[in-house]
């Protein structure tokens, strides 16, 4: 019995992976799945996705068993964006691959630890995360017998490339193309660039109410969460404070997916793509909030801003990883034998083609997949003469 890999009938400017870009090392195509599918279960299975459930998202891993950490942001990101892709008749099987990898590349300990790093590399070619999510998928994995990564397709791989810099786009090849040339990425990726946006926001409501470090009273001054919060009220009038947070938050996540529902079907409509060609050629992303959601969104986006991510509780953390992270580096970069054996030899590889840059993107390759409680425990062994191993 023939298995149908298309469950359902996609849109036309729908990403098709019978017209898909294809992978840098060409193999058969799959029997029982998609190649989107295919990418999906490659990036479940490897290990930097294992590794996110020990990598910080706003607090650090051993703060709280009940904070969200890269891992649980991903899974969240993954069934919003989800959740839009079949009601837009998108391809879920790429929205998920792309959500499933988007944060392979960070660091331990959050943006505080990409910051350092990024200051650390400096003289090196920098360092951004999600560069370094497709060097994990291009390169770092080590898993099959035929390639190095996971020899993703070109969707998936542009879906996971948000941002990138004119110098670096020219480096990419065909993947670079369209941030020189202006164009726009599949609807799949723009989906899960703004389901990213849409979850990050809204989990870290929850938890920096949790963490008693933001308060109800202070989201009530905000135009989305004062309405939230009166409508739950006004439904609930006797709900214990717990059970009216989780009920404001997934009213949140709800009213947002539904905004962008309705704004991007009608945008859809308006602009009519015939194709997914089409809708690279548009002037501008074609997924997006109404404009009255928007301005909600960014006006929650500094309030976190503000009360959460500049709370000294969380300042200070992020003060002490990055410490952390630019010890790491430069012990490291002095003296590469400090590192496992593994990373040792890699490291020296990369010296050996590129030099003292190669040198030095060993050293962040190997800082960038610790995960928060590995770096704890290795800047331990590396400068607490007390502990050997």
């Amino acid at each position: 019995m023939a298995v149908s890999k298309h469950p359902r009938p996609l849109a036309p400017y729908a990403q098709d992976p019978e017209r898909s870009g294809g992978r840098r090392r060409h193999e058969p195509a799959p029997t029982w799945r998609s190649e989107f599918q295919r990418d999906r279960d490659r990036i479940i299975h490897c290990s930097a996705f294992r590794r996110l459930e020990y990598k910080t998202q706003v607090f650090v891993n051993h703060e709280g068993d009940l904070f969200r950490t890269r891992l649980t942001h991903t899974l969240e990101v993954c069934q919003i964006a989800r959740t839009i892709a079949r009601a837009l008749d998108l391809n879920e099987d790429l929205t998920e691959a792309i959500t499933l990898a988007h944060d392979l590349g960070h660091t331990p300990f959050g943006h505080a630890g990409q910051d350092a790093l990024n200051t650390c590399m400096r003289n090196y070619g920098g360092f951004e995360h999600n560069l370094q999510s497709l060097r994990v998928v291009d390169e770092l994995e080590q898993r099959y017998a035929g390639f190095d990564g996971l020899n993703l397709t070109f969707e998936t791989r542009e879906g996971i490339l948000k941002h990138c810099s004119a110098n670096n786009a020219r480096e990419l090849g065909e993947l670079g193309r369209r941030f020189l040339e202006r164009t726009q990425p599949s609807l799949e990726a723009q989906l899960a660039n703004l389901a990213d946006e849409l979850a990050y926001n809204s989990h870290d409501v929850d938890d920096g109410l949790r963490a008693g470090m933001i308060s109800v009273e202070q989201l009530e001054e905000l135009g989305l969460m004062g309405r939230l919060f009166g409508q739950v009220r006004a439904a609930h009038p006797h709900l214990p404070h717990r059970r009216m947070v989780y009920e404001a938050v997934r009213h949140m996540i709800g009213d947002q997916v539904a905004d962008v529902i309705r704004t991007a079907s009608a945008s859809l409509e308006s602009a009519a793509p015939p194709d997914d060609a089409a809708v690279r050629q548009h002037p501008e992303p074609l997924i997006r909030f109404s404009e009255a959601m928007q301005a909600e969104h960014i006006e929650l986006k500094r309030f976190l801003f503000r009360a959460l991510y500049r709370h000294h509780r969380v300042y200070r953390m992020a003060e002490k990883a990055k410490r952390t992270v630019t010890a790491l580096f430069q012990a490291l970069l002095d003296d590469i034998a400090l590192m496992p054996p593994q990373q040792h030899l890699r490291t020296e590889a990369l010296q050996e083609a590129h030099g003292e840059l190669g040198r030095a993107r060993g050293v962040a390759d190997y800082i960038a997949g610790m995960t928060d409680r590995y770096a704890i425990d290795e800047h331990e062994r590396l400068f607490n003469p007390r502990r050997l191993t």
